[in-house]
């Protein structure tokens, strides 16, 4: 198997990057973000398959509806999935990506040995988000909310240069309810990272909005890394995930005491530490 290609679905171009050793861990979202995100060591242990989903492959035609519903996005992966025989792997999403790892989990449960949810909250609906909101204005820091202000202010100006960049820009504007160290800049993160508003403005707009994952969570038997940030206000707080172990016994909860929207990379050495003890639980390490 190639470590990198490109898979052809419908005429839809998906990228894949494979890079590491160990258990295969297919990690769903953009091929160009995420490997950002993880340590060089966590590569040792696992083997990380990136891979792109429609939100983020330039369309090969003007796209309709029905071109990027949940079930074809879900398709998707499991065409990947196929290409790349993976007959025994693990699944990871965050942030909006956890829907669909869990979502395919639940569809196309055969091949799936563990789940991995990262920094999601359980549904993206409009009543969440201002519960998040208002999390964020009374707890966080005089100076964690000056920087978003800051930062925000300037939102308006970046999408009327780049309106096909909206999302990038809201997440980049977004950093001080993102990251632990509230000044840090992510903007490079985003260099190259396409991102197809049609198909995004519906999974975090409609789809993520209507799916709950604790529900969800009632229709799998996997074991489930549920990873979160103590400092993460952009889907906080951790509470709404209160007694989730105590509901579902196959749940493992980890709060990331000094950690925001990406404890991978904001703490990875502890994060490497739990989550590769967590896959290799019942599995045998390769010598």
């Amino acid at each position: 198997m190639n470590n990198n290609g490109i898979i052809e679905i419908d005429g839809f171009r998906f990228v894949y990057q494979i890079e590491g050793e160990g258990v295969p861990v297919l990690v769903v979202g953009s091929k160009v973000y995420y490997p950002q995100l993880f340590s060089k060591e966590i590569r040792k242990d696992l083997k990380l398959i990136f891979i792109d989903h429609r939100g983020h492959v330039k369309p090969p035609r003007e796209l309709k509806p029905e071109d990027y519903t949940l079930d074809r996005i879900l398709e998707d992966i499991e065409v990947i999935r196929k290409a790349l025989h993976l007959d025994d792997f693990v699944i990871m999403g965050h942030s909006g990506n956890a829907f669909l790892a869990l979502e395919y989990a639940i569809k196309y449960p055969k091949y799936v040995r563990k789940i991995i949810l990262l920094n999601a909250a359980p549904t993206n609906s409009q009543g969440r988000q201002e519960q998040s909101i208002a999390y964020f204005n009374k707890y966080a820091s005089p100076e964690r909310k000056q920087k978003f202000e800051r930062e925000i202010a300037l939102l308006a100006s970046d999408i009327a240069r780049e309106p096909e960049r909206r999302f990038a820009h809201m997440c980049i504007r977004m950093g001080a309810h993102s990251f632990y160290d509230y000044t840090f800049d992510a903007s490079y993160m985003w260099d190259g990272v396409y991102t197809s508003m049609k198909v995004i403005d519906y999974l975090w707009g409609e789809v993520f909005g209507q799916l709950n994952m604790i529900q969800s969570l009632s229709k799998v038997d996997r074991p489930v890394f549920l990873g979160l940030g103590k400092y993460d206000y952009l889907v906080g707080p951790c509470s709404l995930w209160d007694s989730i172990e105590q509901k579902f016994t196959n749940v493992n909860k980890v709060i990331f005491e000094h950690s925001g929207h990406n404890p991978m990379f904001e703490e990875p050495d502890l994060f490497d530490a739990y989550l590769t003890k967590w896959i290799y639980k019942d599995i045998c390490r390769p010598i």
